[in-house]
């Protein structure tokens, strides 16, 4: 789920999507959810979500972007156990997880989604989740948050929102990296000597 600043495509329901090889037959979605989604990207093909709407309206920055990335791996591979490497990815030789290590992996995971819970709230949380989980549009999550407003009301509101969750996600990674970096005595508080 690489976010890149770029123009929408759509992709025919019949045929082969351009810039696809037949070898790539395997990744392509079903023609039913080919006619139905707009992708962008070439390979793997993604659904052209709020994140990259957002992105593409200069909405939000990169950094945002990425950090929707970084939160949406983490989901998936704490709640579903599944992991998504990068097309360049090499796997490294000198180590191996057997099953509690992945386990273990996975529940450090789970904790930085809780990390994120407690910095965001609730609220931001379900916008995350209905965003990049569900995959929903603006005008869908509008319906879902926003059932007694009109629709072009609500989809203004979720962007708005959307956009404003997303730039908090990515601050609040910023200062987990930063808080990370640290080592163990510049993390402690300094006590101030009573006098």
């Amino acid at each position: 789920m690489t976010y890149k600043q770029s123009s929408p495509t759509s992709r025919p329901a019949a045929g082969l999507p351009p810039g696809l090889a037949v070898a790539d037959m395997a990744m392509l979605p079903t023609p039913e959810r080919l006619a139905r989604s707009t992708f962008t990207g070439t390979t793997p093909l993604r659904v052209l979500t709020t994140v990259q709407a957002l992105l593409n309206a200069g909405d939000i920055r990169q950094d945002a972007a990425d950090a929707a990335e970084r939160w949406y791996r983490d989901w998936a591979f704490a709640r579903e156990g599944v992991v998504e490497l990068s097309p360049g990815h090499t796997p490294d030789p000198t180590t191996r997880h057997d099953a509690v290590s992945w386990q273990l992996t996975r529940g450090r995971a789970a904790a930085r989604l809780t990390e994120v819970r407690q910095a965001l709230g609730a609220c931001g949380e379900v916008r995350l989740h209905l965003m990049l989980v569900r995959e929903l549009s603006f005008v869908q999550i509008g319906r879902v948050l926003f059932p007694h407003l009109s629709e072009a009301r609500a989809r203004l509101k979720v962007s708005a929102q959307c956009a404003m969750v997303l730039e908090q996600l990515a601050d609040f990674q910023a200062g987990r990296r930063a808080r990370a970096s640290k080592t163990p005595c510049q993390r402690q508080p300094v006590l101030e000597e009573k006098s």
